[in-house]
């Protein structure tokens, strides 16, 4: 994820993306703001979304529609989307956001707190993710560049795991034998 990686908050309601962006200021990551599906998608297929808060219903493209769409395509299926919805707890709703791999549900109005906290949680989550991404690709092409140099030839260059642990007093088949004669 790029260091300029943003929480984009799609809602097509001004007064909620104020709101939205007001509980999140203190948490002091780069926040951007979309109004619609399609303008969501828009920046999120450029690459620079580490987490999206995305409104249920809107004109237009709907927040599912958009879920839809990014869980198809690889650069955009892992980036997780919180859901945030003002018509309440619905069985369907729940049932196929989480199946489209939604990271939570959030009722309006929102707590400020708590929406901090899953967002903090997430967005640090997935840029760990990303980390471990990259760090195996690099060490992938390491291993690729120097074949001769791999897992393989520095298993063969270590002692044996057993030839490094001293016998327990005490233990093992042979422990009598170790053990002083108390007659």
């Amino acid at each position: 994820m790029p260091s300029d990686a943003k929480i984009l908050i799609v809602d097509d309601h001004e007064d909620t993306l104020y709101a939205l962006e007001s509980a999140l200021a203190p948490l002091g990551y780069q926040l951007g703001r979309a109004t619609s599906g399609d303008e969501a998608l828009k920046q999120v297929l450029r690459g620079q979304v580490g987490l999206l808060l995305l409104d249920v219903r809107m004109p237009g493209v709907s927040g599912l529609d958009v879920v839809r769409y990014m869980r198809r395509l690889e650069q955009t299926q892992h980036i997780p989307v919180v859901l945030l919805t003002g018509f309440g707890a619905d069985h369907e709703l729940t049932s196929t956001a989480f199946g489209l791999g939604v990271a939570d549900l959030v009722m309006k109005p929102i707590d400020p707190w708590a929406l901090r906290t899953k967002v903090r949680y997430l967005f640090d989550a997935h840029r760990r993710h990303l980390a471990l991404e990259h760090e195996v690709r690099e060490l992938r092409a390491l291993v690729k560049d120097h074949p001769g140099e791999g897992p393989s030839a520095a298993r063969s260059a270590l002692p044996h795991p057993d030839a490094r642990v001293p016998v327990q007093r005490g233990q093992g088949a042979h422990a009598e034998e170790l053990e002083p004669d108390r007659t």
